[in-house]
């Protein structure tokens, strides 16, 4: 028997029935938001095969970063694909136009468990060998500080680069160049959606650092004060 799939969205629950689907988009049975015309009328769907649950991708254009609630594994779900969830808490996330989004999909009866083992990082240790200057991470902190402070799932706002190197103190070309230096070092990594060129829009690519710092842990709430830090050496210069 497949187990019971429900999603909370901005404190908001919806459940998939056996053997029915659960749709997710701007005019569908989870409605993200009717207002955002970059977002696909039916994006994501919940469907049961099976004894499994799947989510897959409906949509055309975009696409969203799925994780578990520990961080350890991310997986990039492309228009035309799909993923088992099979986790107790599977995290997605997803951006359209200037907004991003976030939801949970809770599994009753997950068919995997994960179990900590003493390799697991802890505290600051960054995930896998991703070595971050500080003023890089200062870069994404700036980008990620909407999603960190807010609490639980929901949406908010991608920062502009000029809204972020405000934020740091940094004239413009300053934050540029290290969001290029940034984006390299993950796109070598393997890490997808980052590298810029014809069709690909600043904003996703700032988008996608975001979601891909957050939910790896490379960034956190506990990060932030390095924000005060930056304007703080800034107004010294």
């Amino acid at each position: 028997m497949a187990a019971s799939i429900s999603v909370e969205f901005c404190g908001e629950w919806y459940r998939a029935e056996e053997g029915g689907e659960l749709s997710i988009g701007r005019e569908a049975d989870l409605v993200v938001d009717e207002d955002n015309p970059y977002l696909h009328r039916r994006f994501l769907t919940i469907t049961q095969v099976d004894s499994l649950w799947w989510l897959s991708n409906v949509g055309s254009r975009l696409s969203a970063t799925i994780t578990d609630s520990a961080g350890a594994l991310q997986a990039w779900l492309a228009p035309g694909a799909r993923l088992p969830l099979v986790f107790d808490v599977t995290k997605v996330v997803f951006t359209a136009g200037p907004t991003t989004y976030e939801l949970d999909v809770h599994t009753e009866t997950p068919e995997f468990e994960r179990s900590p083992s003493p390799e697991d990082p802890v505290g600051e240790t960054t995930v896998g060998s991703v070595q971050l200057t500080e003023s890089q991470k200062q870069l994404i902190l700036a980008l990620a500080e909407p999603m960190l402070v807010r609490e639980g799932s929901g949406m908010s706002a991608v920062p502009t680069s000029a809204q972020a190197a405000e934020r740091l103190g940094w004239p413009r070309t300053k934050f540029n160049r290290k969001l290029d230096n940034v984006c390299d070092k993950l796109d070598r990594m393997g890490v997808r959606g980052l590298r810029g060129g014809p069709g690909k829009l600043a904003s996703n690519r700032r988008a996608r650092l975001v979601e891909h710092a957050v939910f790896t842990r490379l960034v956190t709430a506990e990060d932030l004060p390095l924000l005060d830090k930056a304007t703080a050496d800034a107004d010294e210069d």
